[in-house]
């Protein structure tokens, strides 16, 4: 996610384009910034590795979806930190090798989760250390990965933690043929990526599903994106969604975001998990 600030305008600019999606982004700030405090108790949280900052970028979608994978290799036994600004580099760099026509009316630095995927399949990706949030347009790409002695390129790199068709996108669009793969109608896809459509009620049932069977879920709507490590209840037993904000630490519940599961699944785009995850397994 970008700032409050930028958000807020973001969403004024959308009213005059898609009236109803600016109505649910800001119904989404409304549920990030609540007027009052609620007590938290969690029923499952998942490990993570450290909360990122994005700063003023729009790269919410790559932080969103690596923390996914940095957070399924931790339940592994496994530890990867990845850096969300080379995928940034990388979509700059794609946007200025294609004709894409719908790249460039859009914001260079907005897209999807699967967007992010494809970026890892199409350039790799580096780890957090030599490529981290503060790295600047003067900083080199980097060019391999060293890591426990070895050598990889970036793509040799990212297949070792994220193999290809590894994850499924999902969606819920109920105009729609359910069970098919849909563009998904927003305009951060410009790829024009295709996600599997399926009723709300599974689509919840898989994400829940997921979670108690220890996967986290990288969740997005028209206005932002995260990564959901958990569930909880507040003092009146309402559910929330725990989900892992790209905001830095200063923000309330040190980077963590509780968003009610009622808001969530009105407002979601889309979700990825693990082809593992979707099957229950």
């Amino acid at each position: 996610m970008t700032r409050r600030k930028k958000i807020v305008i973001t969403v004024i600019a959308t009213v005059f384009i898609l009236p109803i999606l600016a109505i649910a982004a800001i119904d989404i700030l409304a549920t990030l910034f609540p007027s009052s405090e609620h007590t938290y108790t969690h029923e499952l949280l998942l490990p993570m590795t450290p909360v990122k900052d994005q700063g003023d970028t729009e790269l919410c979608w790559a932080y969103a979806m690596l923390a996914t994978i940095e957070t399924e290799h931790l339940l592994r036994g496994d530890s990867v930190n990845l850096s969300p600004r080379y995928l940034g580099r990388m979509l700059k760099n794609y946007s200025l090798s294609t004709s894409h026509s719908s790249l460039a009316t859009q914001s260079r630095e907005r897209a999807m989760g699967q967007t992010a995927l494809n970026l890892l399949e199409r350039y790799g990706v580096v780890g957090y250390d030599v490529f981290p949030d503060d790295a600047t347009a003067q900083l080199p790409t980097p060019k391999n990965v060293f890591l426990l002695g070895a050598k990889y390129t970036p793509l040799e790199f990212a297949h070792s933690v994220c193999a290809p068709d590894e994850y499924i996108g999902l969606t819920s669009v109920p105009d729609s043929p359910y069970y098919q793969k849909i563009i998904v109608p927003i305009p951060d896809n410009w790829e024009h990526n295709r996600l599997l459509n399926i009723p709300i009620d599974s689509l919840r049932r898989h994400v829940n599903r997921a979670l108690h069977h220890r996967h986290p879920v990288c969740y997005e709507s028209p206005a932002h994106a995260m990564c959901i490590v958990g569930l909880a209840r507040d003092e009146e037993r309402r559910a929330y969604y725990v989900m892992k904000n790209s905001w830095g630490t200063r923000q309330p519940h040190d980077g963590l975001v509780y968003m009610p599961v009622r808001h969530a699944l009105r407002d979601v785009a889309a979700v990825y998990m693990t082809r593992e995850a979707y099957e229950g397994r």
